[in-house]
């Protein structure tokens, strides 16, 4: 039964992957708004209620890949070591990413990574929904301060928006500097540097309160 569901599960991951892949690539092709549902459905051989189960919208074909991430920051906090304050763990986090070159940093410079970074920033309502998946992390970040770090919520909930609204400022000024052409690799030095100062700023006014 255990090996049934396995493969059940993987099988549907695999339906999704596919469905997600077939429209983000009729979307690069012929942009977001000029490909209906109905055509993507068609294209990933699947019926348009298939697609709807596992993407309620049709923005999530797209930000369903940043989406995943949602309770990354919580994670984090959660599994950080015990000499590592909630912030300290974040940047660790972040740095990290920027080095494995993890696209929710926005340091990616695979070609069709950019092109889909340049789409979400330039359709507004993939912009949208992305803000919709920073307003989830905050959320769940809030969760875990309050309740694993026994932060005051008022602190939790401002602490949050402010890490959050942070790595979303880092993540779009690093898809301008590759969509304005430059490298990962040339942009890694100034993206840690700005990563770095962000944090920095962010512990200074943190730390009184047990957070940074």
């Amino acid at each position: 039964m255990v090996e049934q569901l396995g493969l059940r599960e993987r099988k549907k991951q695999l339906t999704r992957r596919l469905i997600s892949d077939t429209a983000i690539d009729l979307f690069l092709a012929s942009g977001f708004d000029s490909v209906s549902v109905a055509e993507v459905a068609d294209a990933a051989e699947v019926s348009k209620r298939t697609l709807f189960a596992y993407f309620p919208t049709k923005e999530d074909l797209v930000v369903h890949r940043y989406a995943h991430h949602e309770g990354e920051n919580a994670e984090v906090v959660r599994r950080r070591t015990a000499r590592q304050t909630p912030l300290i763990a974040l940047r660790a986090h972040f740095l990290d990413g920027l080095l494995r070159r993890d696209p929710v940093t926005g340091l990616n410079d695979d070609p069709n990574q950019i092109a889909l970074y340049a789409m979400v920033t330039a359709t507004p309502s993939l912009a949208a929904r992305l803000l919709q998946f920073y307003e989830g992390s905050e959320r769940e970040l809030v969760k875990e301060l309050v309740s694993g770090d026994g932060a005051d919520e008022l602190i939790a909930r401002l602490a949050a928006a402010q890490i959050v609204a942070t790595q979303r400022t880092l993540l779009m000024d690093n898809i301008r500097r590759l969509t304005n052409g430059a490298r990962a690799a040339d942009a890694y030095p100034d993206a840690v540097a700005d990563a770095r100062k962000a944090f920095k700023l962010l512990r200074s006014g943190l730390a009184e309160f047990g957070l940074g």
